[in-house]
Formats: structure tokens, C-alpha cells, sequence
């Protein structure tokens, strides 16, 4: 069965840095696009990047130019690199595949931004 699972989330301060991984396993990995969303409390759950089966990206307006997304084949690993961190990122964030008509989720893993 299709399983996604994140980690790397944790504490941070503004201006510092995290990297999220989600590593996948049930499906072929390297044919699917792939997503991170995130939720904070009180709001509802947004797309923050996603990247293509070849690679292509394309991210939220919030995080361009501080959030990079990317994928290792070989690995069935999606990363968010997340950088210059605010403290209106803290969220939790998900891993997202959509398969058919399907959307599968990650547990989450939670992600603060604080002093």
C-alpha cells in the first residue's frame, strides 16, 4: 500500500534553516508528482511547492526564492529545503501524492519558527 513518511521537522529560529524529507513506498515513485502542503492552526491546509516527474518545480508565492523542493529517484525521497524560516511558516507539513483519483498523505511533521 501507498505510504509516505516525513520527517525533519523540529524547532527553528527565524532566519534558520530546515529540511524536510518524505520517503515513499507502494507505488513507482518516479512517475508521479509530488507536494508539500502544509496546515497551520485555525487554517486551512495549502499547497507549498510540488515538483514533477522530470523534475520540474513550482512553489507558493510565500516561499519562492526561500523553499526548494527536489527529489531523489533512487531514494523515494522528496526534500523541502526550507530557508530564511518565519515564524508565520510554523505549520504542519505533509507529503502529498495523488494516484487515479486518490490523494495520499503523510502523518505530518511539525515545523516551528520561533525566538
Amino acid at each position: 500500500q501507498v505510504q509516505l513518511v516525513e520527517s525533519g521537522g523540529g524547532l527553528a529560529q527565524p532566519g534558520g534553516s530546515l529540511r524536510l524529507s518524505c520517503v515513499a513506498s507502494g507505488f513507482t515513485f518516479s512517475r508521479y508528482p509530488m507536494r508539500w502542503y502544509r496546515q497551520a492552526p485555525g487554517k486551512e491546509r495549502e499547497l507549498v511547492a510540488g515538483i514533477t516527474s522530470g523534475g520540474r518545480t513550482n512553489s507558493a508565492d510565500s516561499v519562492k526564492g526561500r523553499f526548494t523542493i527536489s527529489r531523489d529517484n533512487a531514494k523515494n525521497t522528496v526534500y523541502l529545503q526550507m530557508n530564511n524560516l518565519k515564524p508565520e511558516d510554523t505549520a504542519v507539513y505533509y507529503c502529498n501524492v495523488g494516484i487515479w483519483d486518490k490523494d495520499y498523505w503523510g502523518q505530518g511533521t511539525q515545523v516551528t519558527v520561533s525566538s
